[in-house]
């Protein structure tokens, strides 16, 4: 039996990466796509199982000649859209083109990798879906206004797929993911405080997410639900 093979979008780094390297440990076959060449390469280390591809999620013709050209016929089993962004930002303090480039990445990307995917996925006879989303889509956090709104707006955009994809045998599917134990998160110098306020008292580790992330992308029963990896802090 041939490995399943997965897509993977911001698979340089943090969440992303960690989703890769369960993926690959599990066996499947990953195409990793990040817009940075550099640390892409270096995850391309991990053997021929992995295929990277550097391409930007909001340039969508970019994200399907690349996806094309790496899967090279090959069935296309599951989507994780890992990229994501979350620059600062309050009502004193936001532009529009924060605005454009936090939605472009978290939502348009969000869409543009599912439509790139989806012609593949329907070759295959179906698979799965599974987008980022975070906690402060349901409890935002300061000084996150325009992240908090565009991590809701993939909430809207997952459910509302898993309607659209449901003929094609694709079930879609999000996980909303508290504080992480991730590069970009340690350099905040918050996690100890924050985990304080966690009713598990810790912040999770990577590998947690992507475990979530790898029942996520089995084609089940389930679609159009988000799964909460917070530690019990969405319930305060």
């Amino acid at each position: 039996m041939s490995a399943r093979t997965v897509v993977v979008t911001g698979a340089a780094s943090g969440m992303g990466r960690a989703v890769v390297e369960r993926f690959l440990a599990g066996g499947s076959r990953v195409v990793a796509l990040d817009r940075d060449a550099t640390p892409l390469a270096e995850l391309a280390d991990a053997g021929p199982d992995l295929v990277p591809l550097v391409a930007d999620v909001v340039d969508r013709a970019a994200v399907e000649d690349g996806l094309a050209a790496a899967l090279d016929g090959a069935p296309l089993n599951a989507v994780v859209n890992a990229a994501g962004i979350y620059p600062p930002t309050t009502l004193a303090d936001y532009t529009a083109e924060l605005h454009e480039r936090v939605f472009g990445v978290n939502v348009l990307g969000t869409l543009n990798v599912t439509a790139a995917a989806l012609p593949h996925l329907r070759a295959a006879g179906g698979g799965a879906v599974v987008n980022f989303a975070s906690v402060d889509a349901f409890a935002v956090s300061p000084g996150q206004l325009l992240y908090s709104a565009s991590k809701a707006a993939v909430l809207a955009l997952t459910r509302s797929l898993a309607i659209e994809l449901a003929p094609d045998r694709v079930v879609v599917n999000a996980v909303a993911p508290g504080w992480v134990d991730t590069p970009g998160n340690a350099a905040t110098g918050r996690m100890a405080a924050v985990a304080e306020g966690i009713p598990l008292g810790r912040v999770a580790q990577p590998d947690e997410v992507a475990l979530w992330v790898e029942r996520l992308a089995e084609p089940g029963y389930v679609t159009g639900e988000t799964v909460v990896i917070a530690g019990g802090s969405a319930m305060r």
